[in-house]
């Protein structure tokens, strides 16, 4: 496996860094959750259950490991500062500062561990006026003008059904500034600290729209290329449903007019305004005659570039998704990327909570006497 031999101390909750070490542990390396003993991460306890779990926690913290350790105390400080000696990465999500008063800043663990890297997911950065402010992913979307250009011109803007700045800005940031931390320790023998900001990750997706800010093109909801301005990038109602059109190039769109009996709109691909309406009704008028599967079937495997809205189980139950998918053990999981046969989604129970304590401390040179002298001074659990 790519990373096998490299150990992540993963000190992060809920979303963002536990999806980051789910995909790290993909490409090979071992992760240790290093929970609290007032109940560790939140996402254990979410519902919905699997079996005696959150299904969440399920997903993304199969084949890792738990040790629960009170950092607050002087020795469960002294411990950490051990692990991460023997560690290549820390991941933590506490607000900037909370590292430093717990005693585990970065100098701090990097005197332990020159090679270390330390990866911080945060909201607004480490810096700036921002950096203390509470948020949720709905906020990050809001402060870089994404939540602006999604939904239809004039209306209420669109809530993601899906996290895009916990997992775009936090996860998959803190995964490439980790890999490229890593290949910097393995040059120079030295380790970073990686300031992974959400909200930074979400800007960079917006830089496009930025660009073309200054030169006087308008960027809203439903009046750009790619949002709705234009009947060849839309979402259309069918009979039972919704279905996608996103025939930018000519060749795709003069082909799907011609299959919806539709050829006086060839050249309307780009219409605006009124007109872009009008287009857009003709379009739907037709689309409104069969079902989405009606519809697949006719359009049939023509470059068209058109797709049904699928439902949570149909997406589970389609041909294609399911090819992609690995068998887990309960049930398929997919993995974002494929690094020849050596990256695959982890497998296995996620750990109990704490379930690797005595193991894992172990290896320290804790006994089990001091493990229980340590468990009764609630220090580890």
């Amino acid at each position: 496996m790519p990373l096998t031999g490299v150990r992540v101390l993963d000190m992060s909750r809920l979303l963002p860094g536990p999806f980051a070490s789910m995909i790290l542990a993909g490409l090979g390396a071992e992760i240790i959750k290093v929970e609290d003993l007032d109940g560790g991460d939140p996402l254990r306890w979410l519902a919905p259950a699997h079996g005696d779990t959150s299904a969440t926690f399920t997903a993304l913290n199969r084949g890792k490991r738990s040790l629960r350790l009170d950092l607050k105390s002087p020795r469960g400080r002294d411990l950490f500062i051990d692990l991460a000696g023997r560690a290549d990465v820390v991941l933590e999500s506490f607000r900037p500062g909370v590292m430093d008063r717990l005693g585990l800043g970065f100098d701090t663990l990097h005197a332990r561990n020159p090679r270390l890297v330390l990866c911080s997911i945060s909201g607004y950065g480490q810096d700036g006026p921002d950096r203390l402010r509470a948020g949720h992913d709905l906020n990050y979307l809001a402060r870089t003008g994404v939540l602006a250009i999604s939904g239809g011109a004039g209306a209420r803007p669109a809530i993601p059904g899906t996290q895009m700045a916990d997992i775009g800005g936090g996860a998959l940031g803190a995964v490439i500034a980790i890999l490229a931390a890593l290949r910097l320790a393995e040059r120079t023998g030295t380790g970073a600290h990686c300031d992974v900001s959400m909200v930074d990750g979400m800007l960079s997706w917006m830089t496009p729209h930025f660009a073309a800010a200054p030169e006087g093109v308008a960027a809203h909801a439903g009046t750009m290329l790619l949002n709705g301005a234009h009947p060849c990038y839309r979402v259309y109602m069918c009979a039972d449903g919704w279905i996608t059109v996103a025939a930018l190039e000519p060749k795709f769109w003069v082909r799907l007019c011609e299959l919806l009996g539709l050829p006086d709109l060839r050249d309307a691909a780009f219409a605006t305004g009124a007109d872009a309406e009008r287009v857009a009704a003709e379009i739907e008028d037709v689309f409104l005659t069969a079902t989405r599967a009606q519809w697949r079937e006719r359009l049939g495997d023509e470059d068209v570039c058109c797709e049904p809205v699928l439902s949570i189980e149909e997406v589970l139950e389609d041909p294609q998704v399911r090819h992609r998918g690995q068998d887990t053990g309960e049930a398929p999981t997919w993995f974002p990327v494929r690094v020849g046969e050596r990256a695959r989604a982890p497998s296995g129970d996620p750990p109990g909570y704490g379930a690797n304590s005595r193991a894992l401390l172990a290896e320290l040179g804790v006994t089990d006497n001091e493990f229980e002298r340590l468990v009764a001074e609630g220090v580890t659990a």
